[in-house]
């Protein structure tokens, strides 16, 4: 058969292969349509809910730390927003985003990391999905490396803690870590107020990751509190100063300065030195975020010793016109001999403060039982911490065993034998400018409410001690140096040995503290420098020129108007309450 006759044949169709072809594709279609017709009519849900694990994702906004404030509104600590760069190695392995090497050169340079150490990070977690590059990053840099547009590469906003203030409050305030929560200070005090709860929402994204739809809100986050301290950063800024001046004249080792409102027991300063930048992660020693004004306690000495008179005229041991004779200048106690500097013969109770004398002091404190000068200062706040409760505070040592040495007994009328913080001295010497009344202390402002306070010794006889201290600042008192221009002071002198084994050594501790205006006192200021070196290391000498500094910009800033009064004029001393007026006026000790 030739080409041509095979070319005419017609092709016959093998019908049943048709048949059966078109069957098959009948029911696979049939089946799709099945398929099809239950996901999306029967049951949608199942196609919703695998493109909800998808691409449906909860976020969560998070608001910024809250600020600290001083009592003026002056901002202390605030949270600056940040961005942190981290990567997605398995992802980085795919798109192979390493071969860009001068893209990742850059960014290396950016982030101030080694481009070797970066690659080799970034391949040693290739089977990881989340890894960190560089956290607190700011925004501008971020910016620059986001527009390079590198595959596995993602950007998260975050913040980092800012303190304007810089050294003058650190350790009070305390430092925040690299998640912005409080790890020391006040940071860590008001941890739970400053901290924010997120808003969360439900969003819908796409597969490069980008947010193509949002939806509900599953939590409404809370606002952040801001916290206003009872603190005026000007008086603070004027105390950390002149402690500051003071210990580089002196070459001490640290001190501490507290600053009181007597009125309202709010804290107008806390300064601490030596400080540190808490915006310096490198200044961070532990000896430099050390808040001393109530983490260190010690022996108080001479500052002490008004609340001895103050414990004799509650007892009525003594009366606010007693004198008392220490001649020759010197008392022998057990097998110790306390001194005077010089005999002053028969002193009233305002000379036994003004020439500090030791042995004056002693007879009073002999005069009475121990458990009554002890129950004085356990009133006063010695012995434990204040309502407070600040992180780190020491609540100083304070005895209350039953049995006592005589020269035990004595040692405690001069500041030895027991140990106090800066604050709680500070607030001492409140409470008797307050007639008697100790006030709540609070680090936070007050509302214009009165705060009711706690009479814990009888206001005569606070007032009676505070009128025999105005006398100390004079040209031949033992604390000339805290005379304040214009302004009766009433205030005490410390200086004490510093406890080492089998005794005390030559390495002190010097305080003043005192109130002002005498009148209607409104500002308290404790004073205590550790460790001075050199010639002047007493307390007149080294702390009462802080005290008096601190003092005039403090009643200055306050508006405090200047007294008008006599230097020498003579101060009527009233009695104290439940005093014996038949009680001796002279007391001696046999």
């Amino acid at each position: 058969m030739t080409d041509l006759n095979r070319r005419c044949i017609p092709v016959q169709v093998i019908k049943w292969r048709f048949w059966l072809l078109f069957g098959i594709f009948s029911i696979l279609s049939l089946i799709l349509l099945m398929r099809a017709f239950n996901l999306q009519v029967w049951h949608p849900e199942i196609l919703r809910q695998q493109n909800d694990m998808r691409t449906l994702r909860l976020v969560a906004h998070e608001s910024q730390r809250g600020l600290i404030l001083d009592r003026h509104g002056e901002i202390l600590a605030a949270s600056v927003p940040l961005r942190s760069i981290w990567v997605d190695p398995k992802k980085i392995k795919q798109t192979q985003s390493l071969q860009r090497l001068q893209t990742w050169k850059k960014v290396a340079r950016l982030l101030e990391l080694n481009m070797d150490e970066l690659v080799s990070r970034i391949q040693a977690n290739s089977d990881k999905r989340y890894l960190y590059l560089k956290r607190q990053v700011l925004p501008s840099i971020a910016d620059d490396i986001k527009a390079m547009n590198i595959q596995g590469v993602y950007f998260k906003s975050e913040s980092k803690r800012f303190y304007p203030s810089g050294e003058v409050n650190a350790p009070l305030l305390g430092i925040t870590n690299i998640d912005d929560r409080g790890i020391e200070g006040l940071e860590k005090y008001f941890d739970a107020s400053l901290v924010t709860t997120p808003t969360q929402q439900h969003v819908r994204k796409a597969r490069d990751g980008q947010v193509v739809e949002h939806l509900q809100v599953t939590q409404a986050g809370q606002q952040p509190h801001h916290i206003e301290l009872s603190l005026d950063q000007r008086i603070q800024a004027l105390a950390y100063l002149e402690l500051k001046k003071a210990m580089k004249l002196h070459q001490a080792t640290s001190g501490s300065v507290v600053v009181l409102d007597v009125q309202t027991g709010e804290i107008l300063a806390m300064a601490n030195a030596p400080s540190y930048n808490p915006n310096d992660p490198k200044q961070r020693q532990s000896y430099r975020m050390r808040n001393r004004a109530i983490a260190d306690a010690y022996e108080p000495g001479s500052v002490i010793k008004p609340f001895v008179l103050l414990a004799g005229l509650e007892t009525g041991a003594i009366l606010p016109m007693s004198k008392i004779d220490v001649s020759p200048g010197y008392l022998r106690v057990g097998h110790k001999l306390i001194k005077d500097h010089r005999n002053y013969g028969e002193i009233d109770l305002a000379t036994i403060l003004k020439k500090s004398s030791n042995v004056g002091v002693t007879k009073v404190a002999l005069s009475m039982p121990v458990q009554e000068l002890l129950s004085v200062y356990s009133a006063l706040g010695l012995g434990e911490t204040s309502e407070l409760r600040l992180l780190g505070e020491a609540a100083g040592q304070l005895d209350t065993r039953s049995r006592w040495s005589k020269l035990e007994h004595s040692t405690l009328s001069f500041g030895y034998g027991f140990t106090m913080t800066a604050l709680q001295l500070t607030r001492m010497y409140a409470t008797l400018a307050n007639h008697g009344v100790m006030m709540p202390l609070s680090i936070t402002k007050q509302s214009r409410s009165p705060v009711l306070g706690r009479q814990v010794v009888s206001a005569k006889a606070a007032d009676s001690v505070l009128s025999m201290l105005l006398n100390t600042t004079d040209v031949d008192g033992t604390a000339r140096q805290g005379h304040v221009e214009g302004y009766q002071v009433a205030g005490k002198t410390g200086t004490s040995r510093k406890a080492v084994a089998g005794g005390y050594g030559d390495d002190y501790v010097v305080s003043f503290a005192g109130v002002a205006p005498y009148k209607k006192p409104q500002v308290a200021i404790g004073v205590v420098i550790n460790d001075p070196k050199g010639d002047h290391y007493y307390g007149g000498d080294v702390a009462a020129p802080v005290f008096a500094k601190v003092m005039t910009g403090v009643l200055q800033l306050l508006n405090v108007p200047q007294s008008h009064y006599q230097k020498n004029a003579i101060q009527s001393i009233p009695l104290g309450d439940g005093v014996n007026q038949q009680s001796k006026k002279l007391v001696t000790v046999n």
